[in-house]
């Protein structure tokens, strides 16, 4: 599947320490922030929008320990990083107008929890119109179970279901 680079933005969302540490299946966490960080050098190398993504605890005074981005994602100075305070990356956050402002018409979602922040990002974009693609090898749940169930019988319905390696960026 071919990306056309300047209309398209990669959301990686959740790859925190916290999170990355639970149990996941059908992958670990460390295995989903692997995958997530290669979609981010290939999109990266093409010029394309990465677009990084963590959770706050709302109403809370200290974050729990892990709760930045993992060390290895980077995002540099200047890059997108949203902060949300809920499963959905676009409630109440600047991440629509990220993408307005940019252009973008099509979102690749992955990272970490397939069935809470990366399945509402992905349905919320679908509901605001953008072409959605679903890596489903750079994600993971609290269960394979979860997984297979969102992979299956709710991403098809999103958008497009894919694996990592089907994605090229249009240099």
């Amino acid at each position: 599947m071919q990306l056309d680079t300047p209309s398209t933005a990669l959301l990686l969302i959740d790859l925190m320490p916290r999170i990355i540490a639970r149990d996941t299946h059908p992958r670990t966490g460390t295995e989903v922030l692997g995958a997530c960080l290669a979609l981010a050098g290939a999109a990266r190398r093409a010029g394309g929008l990465v677009v990084w993504v963590r959770v706050e605890r709302p109403g809370v005074d200290q974050q729990p320990p892990g709760s930045d981005l993992a060390a290895e994602c980077d995002p540099g100075p200047g890059k997108p990083v949203v902060v949300k305070r809920a499963w959905n990356a676009f409630h109440e956050t600047e991440l629509r107008e990220t993408l307005v402002e940019r252009g973008i018409e099509t979102v690749v979602v992955a990272g970490l929890v397939t069935t809470f922040g990366v399945e509402s990002a992905a349905q919320c974009a679908s509901d605001y119109g953008y072409r959605v693609v679903l890596p489903t090898d750079a994600m993971a749940a609290l269960s394979a179970e979860a997984h297979t169930f969102a992979e299956d019988l709710v991403f098809g319905s999103i958008g497009t279901v894919c694996a990592s390696g089907d994605l090229t960026w249009a240099l």
